[in-house]
């Protein structure tokens, strides 16, 4: 059986001084490798296939029987690292929180340590009849975060 350790050690070593990185590696029961990688700006078919090669010409497919399929990371996968969050800024994001809440709001700043959600919601007026519309900012450390969504547009 191939070690998710050894997949993410060739994957980094071939990634290192680029801007893209392995957010995920499952290994089936039968040696097939899905290796998901994502990018500050993206990623191509041609940073998936370079990868791929890159790893496959390292393991020995007459020690081990495998398959490997690396792809992107997908754009309705849950955001899995901080890194992720920057190049999201100005997009909404849908997030389910460790005590079992939702929210949802606009990605306005992050850091190393958590994440600023803008939203704004009709409320009646404090005085008087009629509604507002109420900005409002949350901030969310990342350990608060169970899932977190890009919200797409259609």
């Amino acid at each position: 059986m191939i070690a998710k350790d050894h997949i993410l050690e060739l994957a980094t070593a071939h990634l290192k001084g680029t801007n893209i990185y392995v957010t995920g590696i499952k290994i089936g029961s039968d040696n097939h490798i899905n290796l998901f990688i994502d990018g500050d700006e993206g990623v191509t078919i041609k940073d998936c296939v370079a990868l791929s090669r890159a790893i496959e010409g390292v393991l020995d497919r007459d020690k081990n029987d495998y398959a490997l399929d690396v792809s992107s990371h997908g754009a309705t996968t849950p955001l899995v690292m901080p890194r992720q969050y920057t190049k999201h800024i100005g997009r909404m994001l849908e997030i389910k929180l460790e005590d079992g809440n939702k929210t949802e709001g606009e990605l306005v700043a992050c850091d190393d340590k958590e994440i600023k959600l803008e939203s704004s919601s009709r409320e009646n007026k404090p005085i008087g009849k009629g509604k507002i519309t109420v900005v409002k900012q949350q901030t969310i450390a990342y350990n608060q975060i169970k899932e977190s969504k890009v919200k797409l547009k259609y």
